[in-house]
C-alpha cells in the first residue's frame, strides 16, 4: 500500500474530483454518475471521477491509497462504493473545487477499481458556521485505488440518508453523455501540439507553451524526468545560453553561474530583475551595442538579452518550472540553432530521449 496524501480537504458545492485528463474543470454531477446505481463516486466521463461529500462547505478529512490488489473493507466506513476507472495519462489529479491540486496520484493508463468510503455523510449538510471551521474537519473520506479489469459500479454500504438519496438521483438519470471533448477542449488540446501535458506543466505557462512548437516530445521528456535531472538541466542550460550568447566570461555573470551551480542563492544583482536588466544595459560588455565577442554569429545583441533570463528561469525552487523556463531562455538564446542545443541536451541527460535532432 501506498499513502499517497492524508490530511484535510476543503469542500465547496459538496463535491471534489478526479482528473486525469488535463482539464481543469470537473465533471457535472449529471455527467459524472449518468447510467450507475452509485451517487456518490461517478466515472461516466472518460478519465474522471465526480465524488460527493456530506458537507456542504468546509474542511473534510481524506486519505489517498494506492494499492496493488483489492484492499479489505474496514467495518470502520458507513459509506462505501466501488467503481471501474481508467486514468487517461500518468497523472491524476485530486482537485477540490476551487481549489488548486490537492495532490496527484501516480497512476498508469490502465484499468483500476476504486473504493469510495465515508464517515459522517450526514453530520455537515448544512452551511458550516466559522465557529465549526475552526473546529476542524466534519466527515472523513478514503480513496483506494488498485488494478482490475472493468466492472459495473456497486454501493457495497449505506447508511447516511444523504447517501441513499445522491444514489437514488444517480439511478433516475439516463445514459451517460459522449466522451467526445467539446470546441474548447479541442482548442486547447490543439495549443499544446495534439495531447494535453501535465497539470504542473499548463501552470509554467509561457515558458512551457514555448516549447511547443520547438520540440513537444522533450517537454514531455521532461516533465516525466526526476527532479535532480530537472534541476541539473536548468543549470546546463542556463551556462550554454550565456555560452551562446558570449558572456559567460563577464564577471558578475560568472560569479551566479558559479553559484547556481553549488545550489546557493544568485548573487547582486540577480537577485532583482530590474537591477540585473540595469547592470545589463549599463555594462560595455553586455550592452547591446558592445562589439559582438569572437565566435559569435549574426544577431549577437538580441542572443545577449535573451540570455539574461536563463540565470533567474535556472533558481526557480521548482526544479520542472526551472528547467522548462531555463531551456526556452537558452533556446531563444540559441535562435534557429536551438535544434542543436536540444539534442546536446539529450546526449546529456538520456533520460530526456535518444540525441537525434527533432524531425531528423
Amino acid at each position: 500500500m501506498r499513502t499517497v496524501y492524508r490530511g484535510e480537504l476543503p469542500v465547496a458545492h459538496g463535491r471534489f474530483h478526479v482528473d486525469s485528463r488535463r482539464e481543469p474543470r470537473g465533471p457535472e454531477p449529471s455527467e459524472g454518475c449518468a447510467g450507475q446505481t452509485d451517487g456518490l463516486c461517478g466515472p461516466a466521463v472518460p478519465g474522471c471521477l465526480f465524488l460527493c461529500t456530506g458537507v456542504r462547505s468546509g474542511p473534510v478529512a481524506l486519505t489517498v491509497e494506492v494499492h496493488g490488489a483489492a484492499p479489505p473493507l474496514d467495518d470502520h466506513w458507513e459509506d462505501v462504493v466501488e467503481a471501474s476507472f481508467r486514468p487517461l495519462t500518468a497523472s491524476t489529479a485530486v482537485l477540490p473545487c476551487g481549489h488548486g491540486t490537492l495532490c496527484e496520484v501516480a497512476l498508469p493508463p490502465a484499468d483500476h477499481r476504486v473504493r469510495y468510503c465515508g464517515r459522517g455523510l450526514d453530520g455537515g449538510a448544512g452551511p458550516m458556521s466559522s465557529a465549526a471551521r475552526e473546529a476542524g474537519p466534519v466527515g472523513q473520506y478514503l480513496l483506494q485505488f488498485w488494478p482490475a479489469p472493468p466492472t459495473a459500479d456497486r454501493v457495497v454500504r449505506r447508511t447516511a440518508r444523504g447517501a441513499a438519496h445522491r444514489h437514488h438521483c444517480a439511478g433516475a438519470l439516463g445514459p451517460p453523455v459522449s466522451g467526445e471533448p467539446s470546441e474548447r477542449e479541442r482548442a486547447e488540446i490543439r495549443s499544446w501540439g495534439g495531447r494535453l501535458p501535465s497539470p504542473r506543466v499548463r501552470e509554467a505557462g509561457d515558458v512551457a507553451r514555448g516549447l511547443v512548437p520547438l520540440d513537444r516530445d522533450l517537454l514531455d521528456a521532461v516533465d516525466a524526468a526526476c527532479p535532480a535531472t530537472q534541476r541539473g538541466l536548468a543549470r546546463w542550460a542556463a551556462r550554454r545560453a550565456f555560452t551562446a550568447a558570449g558572456l559567460d566570461g563577464v564577471d558578475w555573470i560568472a560569479s551566479a553561474l558559479a553559484a547556481l551551480d553549488r545550489g546557493e542563492p544568485l548573487p547582486a544583482p540577480f537577485d532583482d530583475t530590474q537591477l540585473a536588466w540595469e547592470r545589463f544595459f549599463t555594462d560595455d560588455r553586455t550592452a547591446l551595442t558592445a562589439p559582438d565577442p569572437p565566435g559569435v554569429g549574426h544577431g549577437a545583441p538580441l542572443c545577449r538579452a535573451l540570455a539574461l533570463p536563463a540565470l533567474r528561469a535556472a533558481a526557480d525552487p521548482d526544479p520542472l518550472r526551472a528547467a522548462l523556463g531555463t531551456l526556452f531562455a537558452a533556446a531563444a538564446a540559441h535562435g534557429t540553432a536551438y535544434p542543436t542545443l536540444f539534442a546536446e541536451a539529450r546526449r546529456r541527460f538520456p533520460g530526456l530521449g535518444g540525441g537525434a535532432l527533432p524531425g531528423a
